[in-house]
């Protein structure tokens, strides 16, 4: 069985990229200090600090190994190809809620980038699963875990 693709930006690539050299270069040497710190104090059997510096440490490796498997899963969005008035991944979608009149705009990106309060809403969810392949103009309705949401493509860009 393959494995689906992380889809990400350009954008998104880099910060995992820049996050996981931070973590590589900067804080296993931070914790392998720790450890070695909490070890110089003596019975390390007893001590609180090397068992939080071991912790620690088991964070920051399964972190470590995450972001090189999403990465290695990685495809970047080609956000220069998204302009063709239909909603992709990297679409910027602007859609009026039917309940009050309100209006968002959200671009869809892939889980590994999602984040609602920033506008940026995975092609998983099931909004961004049910904005896909649509078009400005069209009426979506969408069944999320807290009701169904209606609404209408304003702009896709």
């Amino acid at each position: 069985m393959t494995e689906k693709p992380t889809y990400l930006t350009r954008e998104g690539r880099a910060r995992l990229e820049a996050e996981l050299e931070h973590l590589i270069t900067v804080e296993r040497k931070q914790i392998a200090e720790r450890i070695a710190a909490a070890k110089e104090l003596g019975d390390i059997s007893e001590s609180g600090e090397y068992e939080d510096a071991k912790k620690a440490q088991a964070l920051l490796e399964g972190r470590i190994r995450e972001l090189k498997h999403l990465l290695s899963r990685a495809e970047v969005i080609d956000e220069d190809q998204v302009s063709n008035g239909e909603v992709r991944l990297g679409s910027s979608v602007t859609v009026r809620f039917e309940e009050d009149g309100t209006e968002e705009t959200w671009t869809i990106v892939g889980s590994a980038e999602a984040n609602p309060r920033q506008g940026r809403i995975s092609n998983e969810s099931p909004l961004g699963a049910a904005l896909l392949g649509k078009r400005a103009r069209n009426k979506v309705t969408v069944h999320t875990p807290s009701g169904v949401m209606k609404l209408t493509i304003l702009k896709v860009r």
